[in-house]
């Protein structure tokens, strides 16, 4: 039995039919040249047989306090590999619009709280003889950081090496799980601080009232901060690197400055075309990386959250990007002299309105907390491999949440910018318009600051 983190305990705490509250990835592979017509189905069944599954892999939740409580975990003696990881085959042609529709569907289920918290699918029949893998994984298990790690564990920059790693058996130190207690414990010690303003919490307090951080409850109401159902739709798109650094250099923004002024001139035109673009700039949550080199390898949640000024309402992309970039300056500025503990608590001051709108009662804030969550997570830098089988594309899926219709999570791939964007299918139409705005915002971006 293992004690849960705050964090994690929330996230199973807020799910429910509309507010899923899991992590997904598609990755698209490329068979090696002298794959057979059973590679896939070979694949499959040697993964099926890989039953020796690792003890975050066996996590289900477990209820005390009379069913009241979900604050522990219990681990299943013996998980059922035929019904958490499935084979499918999408019809002719197999093209991007078949893959997206079943992978929206497969996002919308809820996972089984009787079960370990995850589940797989293999995908035959794309185009080109190619092959899809889609993975979800609940959020009080891992976040996306952990997950893409994860993932590169279980792939090779070898071409020829035949071995097959799977997710469920990969071998990690269990820091986290080790930790939980701790993290109570520490998160009680540093609450109080938060409160009084002791130490570096009050650098954090200060900088909410001086305008060094974007507040919670400022952002413009939107189309996108509505209440949502259940089902989700699902896009995705990739570019090259080397445009996204080539606006870096011109600049000096990092590249996830420029993944945000992407996203925020999407954003624009998307809502332009729908006569719905607000007066005041959109406001995105992005969350940011707390691991340290002593847990750089640790699965779980480590993240924290800060709100960037996406600055939708200035039509010039340079100085659209000019904004966003001083917006991130200022609030990892902040971060960045807070122990790790204290940036959650912040963290957490930040997006409680959010939390606010999932309970009862509380579901009609007066104002937005933010309009939507926009993630930009490190990919492995160069090709690598699966059974021989190349990584084409790797497409991170997140969490639309009720008032919040759109996420935006981004990796990159070798040379590559992976784009996965998820939304409410009833709230957010014709969501694959949103790709063809994004690479035209890059290319508004290469224009006026080339």
């Amino acid at each position: 039995m293992d004690l849960l983190n705050p964090i994690d305990a929330i996230f199973l705490a807020i799910e429910s039919r509309e507010h899923p509250m899991h992590v997904g990835g598609l990755q698209v592979f490329e068979p090696p040249p002298d794959a057979t017509d059973d590679f896939v189905r070979e694949l499959y069944e040697e993964a099926r047989a890989a039953t020796d599954v690792r003890p975050r892999f066996r996590r289900r939740q477990r209820r005390i306090l009379g069913g009241f409580s979900s604050l522990v975990w219990s681990h299943a003696d013996d998980v059922d590999l035929g019904y958490h990881l499935r084979r499918s085959a999408l019809p002719a042609p197999g093209g991007r619009t078949e893959l997206l529709d079943l992978v929206g569907r497969l996002h919308s289920g809820l996972l089984d709280r009787h079960r370990p918290l995850w589940e797989g699918r293999i995908i035959e029949g794309l185009s080109g003889g190619r092959f899809a893998v889609y993975v979800k994984v609940h959020h009080a298990l891992m976040d996306g950081v952990s997950a893409l790690r994860l993932l590169q564990r279980t792939l090779t920059d070898d071409p020829y090496d035949t071995r097959l790693r799977v997710p469920w058996t990969q071998g990690r130190s269990e820091v986290l799980d080790d930790a939980a207690p701790g993290m109570w414990e520490q998160l009680r010690k540093t609450l109080p601080r938060m409160a009084t303003g002791v130490g570096a919490a009050a650098g954090a307090s200060r900088a909410l009232a001086e305008g060094q951080l974007e507040l919670p409850l400022a952002a413009p109401p939107s189309m996108f901060n509505v209440p949502i159902g259940g089902a989700r739709s699902v896009t995705v798109g990739s570019w090259p690197l080397d445009r996204v650094h080539a606006v870096r250099r011109a600049t000096g923004a990092t590249v996830n400055d420029v993944v945000l002024a992407m996203s925020a001139g999407a954003l624009r035109s998307y809502l332009m075309e729908r006569n719905a673009l607000p007066d005041k700039p959109l406001t995105a949550m992005v969350p940011v990386d707390l691991r340290g080199s002593a847990d750089a390898d640790s699965d779980g949640n480590l993240v924290a959250a800060v709100l960037c000024n996406l600055a939708t309402d200035l039509a010039n992309p340079a100085a659209r990007l000019s904004a966003i970039s001083a917006s991130m300056r200022r609030s990892k500025r902040v971060f960045q002299q807070l122990p790790r503990l204290e940036a959650i608590a912040l963290s957490a001051l930040l997006m409680s309105p959010l939390g606010m709108t999932l309970l009862p009662g509380f579901e009609a804030l007066p104002r937005v907390p933010f309009n939507l969550v926009i993630s930009n997570i490190p990919g492995p830098r160069k090709p690598v491999y699966l059974q021989g089988a190349r990584l084409d594309s790797n497409y991170p899926l997140s969490i639309p949440f009720d008032g919040q219709a759109v996420n935006i999570t981004v990796t990159s791939t070798a040379d590559t910018l992976d784009f996965g964007l998820v939304a409410c299918r009833r709230s957010v139409p014709q969501l694959p318009r949103m790709i063809e705005h994004l690479e035209t915002a890059l290319a508004d971006l290469a224009h006026a600051t080339g």
